[in-house]
């Protein structure tokens, strides 16, 4: 028999009962401050790249890499044998890690280049936050591995996994409060200041750990605790799937981040909603008794995840609805792999080992995402790809399809060439759509290859038992989507670091024929009719009918006027200048530069403009500190009506900064169309809380003029001087701006959320 006397006594001891929870509190501070720094981090080095979506997915890259990092110092330190080595160790690593706080962004690389932005997003992090972020990531793989040894022969010891939970907690909760909490309530300096607080409570806490470890839970004849004993080696193959069902959710995770981003904004509120999703799939996929059973995330993520594949291509669904639809098919996609994960985890032994290949796993996942996709495809490709390839993370039957799997296969095919062919024949014969019409009297086209596709769907679902059979019926209902879904007929596309811009071409023949589209996104950066009877009129918002296109001629009619223009797109305002002007663009993606300069797509600058036209390529705030101040006479930021609103050209700052290059009647027009933020207000409450003059404007679309000739219009102008506004004053289209309670952006404070609430529930002052 097993004398378990000793056992019996040991675990009276208060020390005994102490420690779990001191385990478990440091484990859940680790983690609350490796996932907290994350949006923060990202947050101070967005304005030096624009706001693009991609600098958080390109920061997750460096994180995962750092945490890879992490995990292996973690599995390497587990070869001392001695675990007072190991403590003293981490903590001096924990020391000299400090010297890099405060937080802040490290500024020894100057500015980026617009044209390589990556290395520099990359190297800056690295030198900012990579020691303390590094060094705190390894923190719970190492807790855990000392818990195990700590507790062996008591049954919590043998499960260690279960602190993992109690990580991915702190972590989830660190998260939700940063959009929730932090980033409402407190200034980015303050969170800087907190964060750093924080580390130096945690060297303590794992300080004060040690010593109660060390001094309550040995004596003198159990001075170290054993080592465990070794389990059997990992196979390759075993070790290759941990790597891959790590590496589809951290794919997911970013993708999904990247479309709902890219409607919005590149905001910490959205990075991290499905950051946070991400840890929880762990906290439950941990459990031991999960919240969620994997026979029913197996059956939901079917249904979802087919589903979303269908609709990922339709970008004119509600975004609520979008949004609910991606964010829980990615939801139960990433708790189905890590669910699968945590039922093949290994003894603990093996625990470091097991945490660095699922570290590996997110690091490829992301990597793939946001370094390689962006390189090998001309669109946002990785996100469908990998919403269909997790289908085969589902149970594998290897029996024989039955009969009616086969017509299900079968059926599931010939309705997605269906739509596809539909859409084809639409397009290349759009006199059939009026025919088809009288059939189908309310649908449109999305709507009916919709309606076709469905089925294919359900046929997916009926074979969620089958995962080659399941991915297949996915992919075919992706391609037969995507193509239904491309809307225009595309002569042109190229991806960059910045996005994905497309030129469209559009028949008009109230513009004379064919109307190029510059778009990126979903959103239109500007048209042209390509008739050479219409091709030197600026369409869109920058018609003369826009508060754009007024503006430009009210300044234009007091003598030669310099105009700076923040945002290229097709070019539209060069067709305003005249030879006695200058005009400037602040344009942050090079790909924009080439596309509006190239003549087989728009001619705004080459052909309409009077004399040559400058463009200076960066971020704006960076750019238009180097201009001379007091010498423009018109300066228009029009760079938020795209899909990322940089939000750091909006701040008191930035206005002020804008205000200092005019000339003392002169103006700067902020654009603020947008289709899903409410961003007027806080512009209003920025002149205002500088005491300048200020009136908005606003064109609504005469739906009587050609679609590509005019769109809606919003504006807010602002001037140095009471002067600068007075030819805008009685014009039509304008009006004075009203006092408003909305806070003021600043570059330490900006309420994104905010603006997204008032966008979906417009207040009563809202001008």
């Amino acid at each position: 028999m097993t004398d378990t006397t000793g056992d019996t006594a040991m675990a009276e001891r208060p020390a005994d009962r102490l420690t779990p929870i001191l385990f478990a509190v440091a484990i859940f501070t680790s983690a609350s401050l490796v996932f907290v720094v994350q949006p923060m981090v990202t947050k101070l080095v967005l304005p030096m790249l624009g706001g693009s979506p991609s600098v958080w997915n390109t920061s997750m890259v460096f994180f995962q890499a750092a945490l890879l990092a992490g995990y292996g110092y973690a599995h390497g330190l587990q070869r001392i044998g001695s675990l007072r080595v190991q403590v003293g160790v981490h903590l001096a690593l924990l020391l000299l890690a400090a010297l890099f706080l405060p937080l802040h962004i490290n500024g020894l690389l100057g500015e980026p280049n617009p044209a390589a932005p990556i290395g520099w997003l990359l190297a800056t992090l690295a030198l900012s936050v990579g020691a303390p972020f590094a060094v705190l990531s390894a923190t719970a793989p190492l807790l855990q591995a000392w818990y195990a040894r700590v507790r062996a022969g008591y049954p919590d010891g043998q499960n260690p996994y279960v602190l993992y939970a109690a990580s991915n907690l702190g972590s989830f909760l660190a998260l939700l409060s940063y959009p929730i909490l932090i980033e409402p309530l407190t200034t980015l300096t303050g969170q800087m200041f907190g964060w750093t607080g924080g580390y130096a409570a945690f060297v303590l806490m794992v300080a004060g750990l040690a010593f109660i470890v060390w001094r309550r839970r040995f004596d003198q004849a159990t001075a170290e605790p054993a080592a465990l004993e070794a389990s059997a080696p990992i196979a390759w193959r075993e070790k290759l799937i941990w790597v891959l069902l790590a590496a589809a959710p951290s794919s997911l995770m970013l993708g999904v981040t990247a479309h709902l981003s890219t409607d919005v904004a590149s905001a910490p509120f959205l990075w991290v909603i499905p950051l946070a999703l991400y840890l929880l799939t762990f906290v439950i996929a941990f459990q031991d008794r999960p919240w969620v059973p994997l026979p029913v995330t197996l059956v939901i993520q079917a249904a979802l995840g087919a589903i979303c594949v269908l609709v990922v291509a339709f970008r004119t669904l509600d975004i609520r609805v979008a949004f609910v639809i991606h964010i829980l098919a990615f939801f139960f996609a990433a708790l189905m792999c890590h669910q699968t994960l945590a039922a093949r985890r290994p003894p603990p032994d093996r625990l470091t080992e097991f945490y660095l290949l699922l570290s590996l796993g997110g690091v490829v996942g992301g990597a793939f995402t946001a370094l390689l996709a962006p390189v090998i495809f001309n669109m946002v490709w990785e996100y469908p790809l990998v919403l269909v390839l997790v289908g085969l993370a589902r149970p594998w039957d290897r029996r024989r399809l039955r009969g009616e799997e086969i017509g299900a296969l079968v059926a599931a095919a010939i309705l997605s060439g269906g739509a596809a062919l539909l859409s084809w024949w639409m397009t290349a014969d759009p006199d059939a759509w009026a025919r088809l019409w009288g059939a189908f009297p309310v649908m449109q086209l999305d709507g009916l290859c919709l309606v076709i596709l469905t089925p294919a769907v359900i046929c997916a679902f009926l074979l969620r038992d089958r995962a080659l059979a399941f991915t297949a019926i996915l992919a075919m209902v992706a391609l037969s989507s995507q193509f239904v879904a491309r809307g225009y007929d595309y002569s042109f596309s190229e991806r960059s670091f910045f996005g994905v811009m497309r030129v469209a071409n559009q028949p008009d023949p109230a513009m004379g024929g064919d109307v190029h589209v510059l778009m990126h996104g979903t959103t239109l950066h500007g048209s042209q009719a390509r008739a050479s009877s219409n091709d030197c009129q600026p369409t869109l918002y920058y018609n003369p009918l826009t508060p754009i296109g007024q503006s430009a001629e009210i300044v234009q009619a007091r003598g030669p006027a310099n105009i700076g223009v923040v945002g290229q797109g097709s070019g539209a305002m060069a067709a305003y200048k005249r030879a006695e002007d200058t005009m400037t663009y602040f344009e942050i993606d090079p790909a924009v530069n080439r596309m509006s300069r190239d003549p087989k797509w728009f001619t705004y600058i080459s052909h309409c403009a009077a004399g040559e036209i400058r463009t200076v390529l960066g971020d704006a705030r960076l750019t238009l500190a180097k201009e001379q101040p007091g010498s423009y006479d018109l300066l228009i930021i029009d760079a938020f009506s795209s899909d990322a609103v940089p939000t750091h050209l909006l701040t008191v700052e930035a206005i002020e900064g804008y205000l200092r290059l005019l000339k003392p009647n002169g103006v700067v027009l902020l654009h603020l169309s947008n289709r899903n933020l409410e961003i007027v207000l806080p512009s209003i409450a920025a002149a205002h809380s500088l005491g300048k003059p200020s009136l908005h404007g606003l064109y609504v679309e005469d739906n009587s003029l050609p679609a590509m000739e005019v769109a809606s219009t919003e504006a807010v102008i602002i001037s140095p001087t009471p002067e600068g506004l007075a030819d805008f004053s009685g014009q039509r289209n304008w009006s004075s701006t009203p006092v408003t309670s909305v806070r003021p952006w600043t570059d330490d404070y900006v309420n994104l959320f905010g603006a997204l609430w008032r966008a979906f529930r417009p207040p009563p002052e809202r001008p």
